[in-house]
């Protein structure tokens, strides 16, 4: 992608409630017209890894489900998404099935009674390892932009860490609020 055809990263409207609450996925906000394709959707049940266990408050090991995609612009892949889940919450929910429905999984967690209402994200940059940079088709030389969200519910609940990974040079992140 060229300058100018970024694609916007809307740091704040994409993660809004009536977004996803209306059908929409967090990922529709950001590709505008474009086509957009979601592929090598997966979802396991593993062991958390220690930080994660630590953010969304469970015992070391505990099981979470894991969801990995990846996402294509106009053919173009531009972001490897892996959200981790308490197991325990979304067990033999619609989370755990690769489409996980209209509005994606924040939708279902609302329905689970533990929506999420409000976001926490962590940016940060670096090289590419190989499988990243294979995933996504870097070019040699180009950085990755790294993401940590973790989604809470109005009680503070962690109920979600998606960990992601970006094409810097397909992407500006855009964040727009008040003062």
């Amino acid at each position: 992608m060229t300058s100018g055809t970024e694609l916007r990263r809307r740091g704040i409207a994409r993660l809004a409630r009536e977004g996803w609450t209306g059908g929409r996925s967090v990922w529709e906000t950001d590709a505008g017209g474009w086509e957009v394709a979601v592929d090598g959707v997966t979802v396991t049940e593993e062991p958390a890894p220690g930080d994660t266990a630590r953010v969304l408050d469970l015992p070391a090991g505990a099981p979470v489900c894991v969801r990995s995609r990846r996402y294509l612009l106009d053919g173009k892949p531009v972001l490897l998404a892996t959200s981790r889940l308490p197991a325990e919450l979304v067990r033999g929910t619609a989370v755990t099935r690769p489409d996980s429905g209209p509005g994606g999984i924040y939708a279902r967690l609302a329905e689970l009674g533990v929506e999420p209402t409000r976001f926490r994200e962590e940016v940060r940059s670096r090289m590419p390892t190989r499988e990243e940079s294979e995933r996504l088709a870097l070019g040699a030389g180009t950085p990755v932009i790294l993401i940590r969200r973790t989604a809470y519910t109005a009680g503070g609940r962690a109920v979600e860490v998606n960990d992601m990974v970006l094409d810097s040079a397909a992407y500006v992140l855009e964040y727009d609020f008040g003062a």
